[in-house]
């Protein structure tokens, strides 16, 4: 079996570049990550960092129109997109490998050479603002939302990554322009490519292309406020068939020591059909079409939450099972078999999760970016196959300290009320 390695270098100003090489594969995919997602914005920008993303399709000073971009692109048989999170900011390309250097020439120019006009700008924001209704308009989309800020309250990290409608309305081109000038630096950019090419290939149209940024320091992202808020259980009522629930608990940020204990906790929670909460909610119980849990890690924090979708008259049974199954992983280890069970399946989906060139270029990309550093693959397996019964109790004590510590959200039809809601978090 051949290593998937990789090779790191900076250019002169800052920006740091990372090749996986593919050799067999057929394709290159070519990302170019920037440090700055929601959590960096103030309350009157907020969704600035997405609203850029969709600026950068919309023209350069080489390719004038949104057309012209995705032609350059798809007339060469690839795709290209963008995300936005809430500490980062991604746009890519994957397209066959003797087109390595239109992939890297495109992005380099909607990076660095986009017009942003104000009638672009302007035509762009009822889409944006569209698309922010959509989730709205999608019970657990808007459920998921909802639970973030019952997290993590009124502070950057809990706010919306796309804005609101009010936001967006008011962001103009000074704004935009600004965010560039702040965030769209070498020091906080990385380019990662992946697939059948070089790094010295690699590194020479970086140079060419990226070479010419100036070096410069973005400035640093607010810590978040590690204290809960006091609406800690958000609901909206509306006239749907479904209820849609989730909740939340504080949890690990992206390099804490336990962090391998809490993917294998995950996995015995809510990970696939054999997880806990499949099995007692939906299988045994029959609460549920869907539930599961997952978890999301940042710099400074993180998140475990549950979902699901439930009827409107099975919302208490199904809420109390699923705090149950929470609190139980912290109340007793988890047997030999179901360890070993959760080990296979979490080192089983991390290797298929990474078969593509697209999958190693945004694994190293970001956590490069994030972090300054790539794990070795065979080195995260290692640690995830080394983690006992023991690490996931240790865990599941440290992060369900008590109902305390909960957050929960619920979009569904009228009937419960926060304080009711709020009794069933409590355990009441």
């Amino acid at each position: 079996m051949t290593a998937i390695t990789w090779d790191v270098s900076a250019l002169a100003n800052g920006l740091r570049v990372v090749t996986t090489p593919v050799p067999t594969a057929q394709s290159v995919s070519v990302n170019v990550f920037v440090g700055v997602g929601s959590r960096a914005e103030d309350r009157r920008t907020n969704g600035i960092s997405h609203y850029l993303e969709h600026m950068l399709f919309k023209g350069t000073t080489r390719r004038p129109t949104a057309i012209d971009i995705a032609e350059a692109i798809e007339g060469a048989g690839g795709i290209l997109n963008a995300y936005t999170s809430k500490e980062l900011t991604c746009y890519w390309n994957h397209v066959p490998f003797d087109r390595l250097e239109l992939a890297m020439d495109v992005l380099a120019d909607m990076v660095l050479n986009s017009v942003l006009s104000a009638e672009e700008i302007d035509r762009e924001r009822t889409v944006i603002q569209s698309e922010i209704r959509r989730g709205q308009d999608q019970p657990s989309s808007w459920a998921a939302e909802l639970l973030s800020k019952a997290c993590f309250g009124d502070q950057p990290i809990g706010w919306p990554i796309a804005g609101s409608v009010d936001t967006v309305e008011d962001m103009r081109r000074d704004d935009l322009t600004s965010h560039v000038a702040t965030w769209y630096t070498p020091a906080s950019m990385v380019l990662s490519v992946a697939g059948n090419t070089t790094h010295a290939d690699v590194m020479d149209l970086a140079e060419r292309l990226f070479g010419g940024m100036q070096a410069q320091a973005a400035p640093p992202v607010t810590s978040a406020a590690q204290e809960l808020p006091e609406e800690r259980v958000l609901l909206d009522s509306r006239d749907v068939t479904q209820t849609n629930l989730g909740v939340a608990v504080r949890a690990l940020p992206r390099l804490d020591p336990d962090r391998f204990a809490l993917m294998i906790l995950n996995t015995i929670l809510g990970r696939g059909m054999s997880s806990r909460l499949f099995k007692e909610v939906r299988e045994r119980r029959g609460l549920a079409y869907s539930v599961g849990s997952g978890v999301a890690r940042y710099v400074d924090t993180g998140v475990l939450s549950v979902s699901a979708g439930v009827a409107p008259d099975k919302l208490d049974e199904a809420t109390r099972v699923i705090l149950e199954e929470m609190f139980l992983m912290a109340a007793e280890a988890a047997s030999d078999a179901e360890m070993q069970k959760a080990r296979d399946y979490t080192v089983g989906s991390f290797r298929l999760g990474l078969e593509s060139p697209m999958a190693l270029a945004q694994r190293a990309g970001e956590a490069l970016l994030m972090t300054g550093e790539i794990e070795p693959i065979d080195d995260a397996v290692t640690q995830m196959q080394a983690v006992t019964a023991d690490d996931v109790l240790r865990v599941a004590r440290r992060i369900f300290p008590s109902r305390d510590a909960l957050s929960m959200a619920v979009v569904g039809p009228p009937g419960p009320t926060v304080e009711h809601l709020t009794s069933l978090l409590a355990g009441a």
